[in-house]
């Protein structure tokens, strides 16, 4: 079992931006600290949402402070890249890490095509050609590309990446459908907070398919992402965690910081849209349906486990930053869940 973080560095409009980014740096290099095994980061755009435009850059930041921790972009959003030119960071990144990288991939959000002046089926084409271009660009041959999106004349990715045939490649998957496609493809499983029972079925979607292929047993990873939130007692934690989720979800529907305070009735409000979220999230539902890990360490170590047994992920990956939480109140959550909740998980 391995444990990890996913980050979005959320604008908070009283902490300077250049802050924001130390805070987080400083966040993922006590991870490493604390024994825990990988590093995740959100691509989003032009939002107080997530402030990770380009989190190949922080990859890059981190691969020089860290010696042990996987790290990657969840994911990167191929329709706004040259493939070719993301094949070359990637190895770069892979080098600088020296074979640490994971590569995350997806189409991205909706609005970001959009913005970007491109129409659903425009974005699909470029993903689509996007990912046979970098499966290519990795072999390290010298070859001629003709797409609806993308072409290229005698073409070579340099520098190849350290990890062969290349860095473990993962997909966001949220419909359905999604788990079994990412089998048949050979890639690593990546699911987000929905609701535990979903998790659980993707996951048994996900190596059933894999299984039926004849992979073998021990390939494939699936990682599985929640809200976490330890303090030294449930009271406190609930306290501090459920108004800063409201505030995630709320900088999830507006991208900007929108109003001093929020209350309960508008998290379902600001959910809703999400299919996995029937009726949307409640205050309740985050216990019910399983999305966060929020409590002190004995009761996070009981849900955990809980967790793991239902969904059987083979990492588990904390939202540890979210809506206004402060750097100290993050800080103290890693700590705590790598210091008493990991030995208790690891040593069941």
């Amino acid at each position: 079992m391995r444990f990890g973080t996913f980050s979005y560095n959320q604008a908070r409009p009283w902490v300077e931006e250049r802050q924001a980014f130390e805070e987080l740096l400083a966040q993922i290099e006590l991870t490493e600290r604390l024994g825990y095994d990988e590093a995740w980061f959100a691509e989003h755009h032009h939002s107080d949402y997530g402030m990770l435009a380009s989190p190949n850059l922080i990859i890059a930041a981190l691969a020089r402070r860290t010696t042990r921790l996987r790290l990657g972009n969840l994911v990167n959003v191929l329709p706004l890249y040259d493939p070719m030119r993301l094949a070359e960071e990637c190895a770069i990144l892979d080098i600088l890490a020296n074979g640490r990288l994971n590569v995350g991939l997806g189409r991205g959000v909706p609005r970001d095509d959009i913005k970007h002046g491109l129409d659903r089926d425009t974005a699909q084409a470029r993903f689509e050609e996007g990912i046979e271009i970098l499966a290519r660009a990795w072999t390290g041959e010298t070859f001629t590309y003709s797409g609806k999106a993308w072409s290229y004349s005698d073409i070579s990715c340099r520098p190849q990446p350290l990890q062969k045939p290349h860095p473990p490649i993962y997909y966001g998957a949220t419909a359905p459908e999604s788990p079994a496609m990412v089998a048949r493809h050979g890639w690593n499983l990546a699911l987000s907070r929905q609701p535990l029972a979903n998790c659980a079925k993707a996951i048994t979607s996900y190596r059933e398919t894999r299984a039926a292929l004849g992979s073998p047993a021990s390939g494939g990873d699936a990682i599985m992402v929640r809200d976490i939130y330890v303090a030294d007692s449930d009271e406190q934690a609930w306290k501090d965690a459920v108004p800063q989720i409201m505030r995630f979800w709320q900088l999830a529907t507006d991208n900007v910081w929108r109003g001093e305070s929020l209350c309960a009735d508008d998290l379902p409000r600001f959910t809703e849209r999400f299919p996995y979220f029937p009726g949307g999230l409640t205050v309740q539902r985050l216990n019910d349906w399983g999305t966060s890990l929020i409590g002190s360490p004995k009761t996070v170590i009981k849900k955990a486990r809980a967790m793991i047994e239902t969904a059987r992920p083979d990492c588990l990956v904390g939202m540890f930053s979210f809506g206004g939480l402060s750097h100290e109140q993050v800080m103290r959550s890693i700590d705590l869940f790598g210091t008493k909740v990991m030995p208790a998980l690891k040593s069941a």
